[in-house]
């Protein structure tokens, strides 16, 4: 799979979704006790690190950067799609969002104080991994944290339709936490803390903590 292949299917899979998405994920974060925790404690590190801009990557509509803002984060969102950029703005549009792609982040070295990247790794295939490890590393500031949510598994599957029964053509890939913590250690990051999500539910989640070591 060629990267220009899955990053426009990506796109475009979103870009057609991107109304009924949002409007299925607004209140979301309210059901799920464990993600609030998690970005509280995420918020927490930064209010230690001395604040600055966080990066949310891959953040959709905005619901989780319009959360850590209400925490009192300095956060803005990027995102792929275009469309999805769009309705972040008209949601949250005292907040800051812009199209781009955690292939090639187009941010400034070091220029970031804490990178979120909350489900939004999950249509990236493996072998793209590193490379994308390796901009998070280069955009964070040493010592600043991370924080990654994903789905556990050991499968890839295609999924077509989504989010209202609109067509879409991405590829959803499970990973085990091991994995992924191998790679960011491979990539200049500790990894602090794992929490297992929903381990008896459909599809169980994880939450990795780290920082970007010096």
């Amino acid at each position: 799979m060629n990267a220009d292949g899955w990053l426009a299917d990506t796109r475009s899979s979103y870009d057609t979704v991107a109304v009924s998405y949002a409007d299925q994920l607004r209140g979301a974060l309210a059901g799920t006790p464990y993600l609030r925790a998690a970005l509280e404690l995420f918020a927490g590190m930064i209010h230690t690190a001395g604040g600055g801009p966080v990066a949310d990557v891959g953040c959709g509509p905005g619901h989780v950067t319009a959360h850590l803002h209400g925490l009192g984060v300095d956060a803005f969102g990027i995102d792929l799609s275009p469309a999805m950029i769009d309705v972040a703005r008209r949601d949250h549009p005292d907040l800051r969002f812009e199209v781009g792609s955690m292939t090639d982040l187009n941010l400034a070295d070091a220029s970031v104080t804490a990178l979120l990247a909350f489900w939004s790794l999950i249509h990236v295939p493996d072998d793209a991994i590193p490379a994308v490890f390796g901009h998070f590393r280069r955009v964070v500031r040493p010592g600043g944290p991370l924080l990654l949510g994903f789905h556990i598994g050991d499968e890839s599957r295609l999924k077509t339709e989504g989010y209202g029964g609109h067509p879409m053509k991405v590829h959803v890939h499970h990973r085990q936490p091991v994995q992924v913590t191998a790679w960011l250690r491979d990539a200049g990051f500790t990894v602090e803390a794992q929490w297992l999500l929903g381990l008896d539910g459909h599809i169980p989640g994880a939450v990795l903590f780290a920082h970007r070591q010096s």
